[in-house]
């Protein structure tokens, strides 16, 4: 049954497929910022999920990487969160045919939902701000208004879009046909979308600022589903047509839901271009709450509190007279001595070193690896899978020696290599081993050999993670060398 019209509650709508290359080294295509614990507790995907307590809304529904699917389940499962679905696209094109796909398989159900579409990798200081606001919008946007949240902007950002709000108008009149004006009421000002402005140069920004009436573009909306269908058909109807094929094509995979692969024919194109700048049904609700894209190192540091010298810091970090600096050792101690005005990450195998004010263009240097043909801007160290992590310690000549992480009740594929043995050391835990026909337990210092050619499992059936050294050593030491029999996960082509 569809939506009551007159219904405040929500079905969030978290958008977590972006790949945050503007905070590399520590954000990699294959745990990309969304995923990781940059402010406070918890990853920005879990500050976002929590940040529904409190509202009347639905079951989530989170649109994904196919590759990140088991990453976006297991911290929801942290969170305490049943999403409705996890939506897995088979490619990535944007927002405007993720939140598509959201809204087509809403209506499938035969439900036509208030979406609270939601990047799932900014940050907001305010939660109470941000709740208010969301009751704002849903009071506003009716069956054909479409709204997006303004940030009064602090400084001439250039790295956000900037909306420009109309001119006034009663507020009864705001989700009708033809919305032009604002409204000023005790919960703040809502208006109509006047104009978009993509990122402006630091002189327009300038410009924006001082001319007033502007916001920086959030990125977050709220409009009924089918609201935003029809406008989509509209505008783009490339977009819509290569969405409804793809999901009337979705498939079943575990607890994901996986469209049909007509959608890695769809056009990639952002929500605001593809609509919110096209349509005459736009409201901008202005939402004060300590709001943040953290797209760059310099913006993750303004999230942070400085110490007196203006610097901010993670991990083991040694500062001797250095002003203004963003220092990051999560794995190794990092002293600054006299530096001033910059970013320095380190990660176990990638250091950045840059001026803060150059933030934005940390993604060149993730455009060079890629054309280098490098992996240090798609893994870590560190490889995160359905049933734990597999952390490189070592690689040399013939050999490869990784910490593996099982989590308690979890279990590798059965799997089997044609050109590797390795050799697993039990550090912690209880292991349960298949090798070959046999089947036997190890405990910490004890240890086996599988040969190469040879089936074999790890499992832990224990109440604590398992951990376990494996050395591996052989003519070919990849993940392309897996054949799996049996596996839990369904996967196929990937680890």
């Amino acid at each position: 049954m569809a939506a009551s019209p007159a219904s405040g509650k929500v079905l969030p709508l978290v958008l977590a497929g972006g790949s945050g290359t503007r905070l590399w080294p520590l954000s990699r295509e294959l745990y990309p910022k969304q995923f990781l614990r940059l402010v406070g507790d918890g990853t920005m995907l879990q500050h976002t999920l929590a940040r529904l307590e409190g509202m009347d809304h639905d079951d989530p529904v989170i649109v994904c990487n196919h590759e990140h699917r088991f990453i976006v389940a297991e911290q929801c499962r942290e969170q305490g969160v049943e999403p409705g679905a996890i939506i897995l696209e088979p490619a990535p094109r944007n927002t405007a045919p993720a939140v598509a796909l959201g809204a087509m398989r809403c209506l499938r159900d035969d439900a036509d939902p208030l979406l609270l579409v939601l990047p799932a990798d900014h940050h907001i200081a305010d939660d109470n701000a941000f709740r208010a606001a969301v009751a704002r919008a849903a009071s506003l946007a009716g069956d054909r208004a479409l709204v997006t949240f303004g940030i009064t902007p602090s400084r001439p950002e250039t790295g956000y879009g900037y909306i420009l709000a109309g001119e006034e108008l009663a507020g009864e009149e705001l989700a009708g046909e033809d919305l032009a004006g604002e409204e000023r009421s005790a919960d703040g000002r809502a208006a109509a979308v006047a104009k978009f402005t993509e990122k402006p140069n630091r002189e327009t920004a300038e410009k924006l600022i001082a001319r007033g009436g502007c916001y920086w573009n959030s990125g977050m909306f709220l409009f009924r589903a089918s609201a935003y269908l029809e406008e989509l058909a509209t505008f783009r109807p490339d977009i819509h047509e290569a969405c409804s094929v793809a999901v009337a094509g979705e498939r079943r995979d575990l607890d994901f839901h996986r469209p049909g692969e007509a959608f890695n024919e769809c056009p990639a194109e952002s929500v605001d271009r593809a609509v919110m700048e096209r349509t005459k049904r736009g409201i901008v609700v202005r939402a004060d709450m300590g709001w943040s894209d953290i797209g760059t190192w310099d913006a993750l540091a303004g999230a942070l509190d400085p110490d007196e010298s203006g610097n901010t810091f993670e991990g083991d970090v040694i500062s001797i007279d250095s002003r203004d600096c963003h220092l990051s050792g999560r794995n190794r101690l990092v002293a600054a001595v006299g530096l001033q005005g910059l970013v320095v990450v380190e990660t176990p195998d990638a250091v950045l070193v840059a001026d803060r004010d150059a933030s934005q263009q940390v993604a060149e240097a993730v455009a060079r690896l890629r054309e280098t043909s490098r992996d240090e801007h798609r893994v870590h160290t560190t490889d995160y899978r359905p049933w734990g992590h597999a952390e490189t310690l070592q690689v040399g000549d013939g050999f490869l020696v990784k910490r593996i992480t099982v989590a308690p009740g979890r279990a590798l594929s059965l799997q089997m290599h044609h050109h590797r043995s390795e050799h697993w050391i039990v550090v912690r835990g209880e292991a349960e081993v298949v090798c070959g026909d046999e089947q036997f337990t190890l405990a910490a210092d004890e240890s086996t050999y599988i040969p190469v050619g040879t089936r074999h499992r790890l499992t832990n059936r224990g109440p604590e993670p398992l951990e376990v050294i494996e050395v591996q050593t052989g003519s070919l030491l990849s993940e392309d060398d897996i054949v799996r029999f049996e596996d839990r996960y369904a996967r196929a082509g990937d680890p």
